[in-house]
């Protein structure tokens, strides 16, 4: 199927699958897929600049359809995701401005290629060692070798506790996560990160903002994923009207893929429900590696990076 506005040629069984794919993993881990969809367009032929605006387009209808699932399944914190947006907006703005200074200089393939694959590998490689650690906490605790689990040697140096106990007014509760107080800063921060990672490299950015939440403001990881997916509406929403303007999104491939992704959300938001935080965090591990395997190929493959 030839799709003029990329100019490139792909068949729609291929990007169907991807999105059922794509929806499936994203419903279950929170994230948008981007880890995993961007590297396959871009190996299907899509330029990178496409990859991005395109895969936004894509993510924004999945994640509406699994956000829902999550919401009836009492996993989005509104109110968190509501403050993040404004930080949100702003980070998705400033990438998709990187995005539009690479592509005149013709660096977009090696530059984000690069920058996402390493993202990738640093993130998948962090989780697998804090999941393996949490999974041996509770181990100890099932076998009476310690009586209680203390959270400062599962998660990250007990930095979501540092970040509460902030001193930078205003504060919010968040009952729905279990966060009697935190700064508003905090929660605006890793909104910035995150849509700044969204409007750079496409998709919702879920593989930078979902461990954000479960390890910098503390979320419990089940509701980390539904409003992760609830973010990424507002990410993927905005970030596709600002690469559509800038001539970077190719709608025609992107509704095709959400054939396949609204079934694939349903199915991966309804299976979580049936495993605990560690082992979904440590399921995700090996994605974001082959996402980053693939990619690495095909910079190599067509000569961007040379060896």
């Amino acid at each position: 199927m030839h799709f003029p506005i990329s100019g490139v040629t792909i068949s729609s069984a291929w990007l169907i699958g991807l999105g059922l794919v794509v929806g499936i993993l994203g419903g279950f881990f929170g994230v948008g897929g981007s880890f995993l969809a961007g590297p396959a367009l871009y190996a299907l032929g899509l330029p990178m600049n496409f990859v991005v605006g395109t895969d936004l387009a894509h993510i924004m209808g999945k994640s509406v359809v699994a956000a829902k699932k999550h919401r009836a399944l009492g996993n989005v914190d509104l109110k968190l995701g509501l403050i993040m947006v404004g930080g949100t907006l702003v980070g998705v703005e400033l990438g998709a401005q990187v995005v539009q200074i690479l592509k005149r200089h013709d660096l977009t393939d090696i530059v984000l290629g690069t920058l996402f694959s390493t993202i990738l590998l640093l993130l998948s490689g962090f989780m697998a060692w804090e999941s393996i650690s949490a999974l041996r906490m509770r181990r100890l605790v099932a076998t009476g070798r310690i009586k209680t689990i203390k959270r400062d040697r599962v998660h990250f140096t007990m930095l979501f506790k540092r970040v509460q106990a902030m001193r930078l007014p205003p504060y919010v509760s968040l009952p729905a996560s279990g966060i009697p107080k935190i700064s508003v800063w905090a929660i605006v921060a890793v909104g910035v990160v995150g849509g700044f990672f969204s409007g750079l490299l496409g998709g919702g950015a879920g593989y930078i903002r979902m461990p954000s939440l479960v390890y910098v403001l503390g979320v419990p990881t089940h509701v980390a994923i539904g409003t992760d997916l609830f973010e990424i509406i507002i990410s993927a929403g905005y970030g596709t009207v600002s690469h559509a303007i800038k001539g970077n999104v190719d709608i025609l491939i992107a509704l095709v893929m959400h054939t396949g992704a609204a079934v694939g959300a349903q199915i991966g938001a309804a299976a979580t429900e049936k495993f605990h935080g560690p082992k979904i965090r440590l399921a995700f591990v090996p994605l974001p590696v082959l996402g980053a395997a693939v990619l690495l190929f095909q910079l190599f493959h067509r000569g961007v990076i040379k060896l």
